[in-house]
């Protein structure tokens, strides 16, 4: 039973994560962020993981704790779910189109946390969300996951395409990399024998 709850609280946010890895997309997603709860709405159709996030943040200062906190404990749960890592793919990749947008995601599930983040906006702003949030939700979800995440917007223009094109297409990636790999399901995946930390 590949599931996870996680709760964090801080001066800043109040968050509670639940995901099942075998899931079907179902969720239930209220940070309080309209756009972000759409893009994490969009990560757990497309990756078929079960998520329900429920997040109370300082929105009055800004979206940025929620937006940060939110990533932490999403990649806190995946990577409690994940357990030893045993049987996993490891490894994901997506290309995903959205219209005149095309952006391509890699995802290692090494345990070592690392994020390339190749994106550029044309906008400050989606609806009242900073477009720089995006990259330190990535980043957050990275560490914490323990994802070694390649993020890369080939071309695009319109700013929505850009950002749901990079959710998608983690959310794709991810969807290859949980996967138990029937030809190995009781070895982790590496020569090592363990994947975690620098090891």
């Amino acid at each position: 039973m590949r599931r996870a709850t996680i709760e964090r609280k801080t001066t800043e946010t109040s968050i509670g994560v639940t995901i099942d890895l075998d899931g079907s997309g179902s969720y239930s997603v209220d940070t309080g962020i309209g756009f972000l709860d759409h893009m994490l709405e969009q990560l757990s159709r497309h990756s078929l993981i079960d998520l329900t996030v429920n997040a109370d943040g300082d929105l009055h200062i800004d979206a940025h704790h929620t937006t940060e906190d939110a990533g932490i404990a999403i990649g806190q749960a995946v990577a409690q779910a994940l357990g030893d890592r045993k049987g996993i793919t490891r490894y994901g990749q997506a290309l995903i189109p959205m219209d005149e947008t095309l952006t391509r995601v890699a995802i290692d599930l090494s345990n070592r946390p690392y994020l390339v983040w190749r994106v550029d906006f044309g906008r400050d702003k989606l609806g009242d969300m900073d477009t720089e949030l995006f990259k330190e939700w990535f980043q957050a979800f990275a560490q914490a996951a323990g994802a070694t995440l390649h993020v890369e917007c080939l071309y695009g223009e319109n700013n929505h395409h850009i950002v749901e094109s990079c959710f998608k297409a983690l959310a794709r990636a991810l969807r290859q990399a949980i996967e138990i790999d029937p030809r190995k399901a009781d070895a982790v995946p590496s020569t090592k024998g363990v994947l975690g930390g620098s090891l």
